[in-house]
C-alpha cells in the first residue's frame, strides 16, 4: 500500500474509532499488533496483540464515561509511517482532557501493525486516567 492508501486505512480507524465500532476497527488491526500508550499513569505502556489494544480502547471510553473522542486535525501518510495528529478530548469526574496528541502508525499488508502515541503534555495525561 502506499501513503494514499495507509492515509485513508487510518483516517478510516479514526472514524471507526469515534463512532465506537469495535469491530471495524478490529478489522484495521494485525492480530499481533502492538501500542505503545506514553506517559506513567494507569493506562500507560505496551499493549501487545489485537485484543489487549482493543481492551485499552475501550478502558478510555469506560473511565471517561464515554467521553472520549479523538478529533483529527490531519493524517499524514507515507510508506513507513503514518500519522495522526489529533485534540483528544474527554470529561470524567469533574476533571477535562483537552490536549494534542499525535500518533504514529506502522502499517504493512494493509494492516495497522504498530501504533505509538505522543501527547503535548504526557504528565496532564496521565493524572485525567487517575
Amino acid at each position: 500500500m502506499g501513503a494514499t492508501e495507509n492515509a485513508e486505512l487510518v483516517r478510516r480507524g479514526y472514524e471507526a474509532f469515534n463512532s465506537g465500532d469495535l469491530a471495524a476497527l478490529s478489522e484495521l488491526f494485525a492480530e499481533d499488533a502492538v501500542w505503545y500508550a506514553a506517559g506513567n499513569g494507569v493506562l500507560s505502556g505496551t499493549k501487545q496483540g489485537r485484543d489487549a489494544i482493543l481492551a485499552y480502547f475501550g478502558e478510555l471510553g469506560a473511565r471517561s464515561q464515554g467521553t472520549f473522542q479523538a478529533a483529527v486535525q490531519d493524517i499524514v501518510g507515507g510508506e513507513n509511517h503514518t500519522i495522526g495528529l489529533q485534540q483528544s478530548r474527554a470529561e470524567s469526574d469533574g476533571k477535562t482532557l483537552d490536549i494534542a496528541t499525535a500518533i504514529s502508525f506502522v502499517l504493512r499488508d494493509g494492516k495497522v501493525v504498530e501504533g505509538r502515541e505522543f501527547f503535548e503534555d504526557t504528565a496532564k495525561a496521565d493524572e485525567f486516567w487517575t
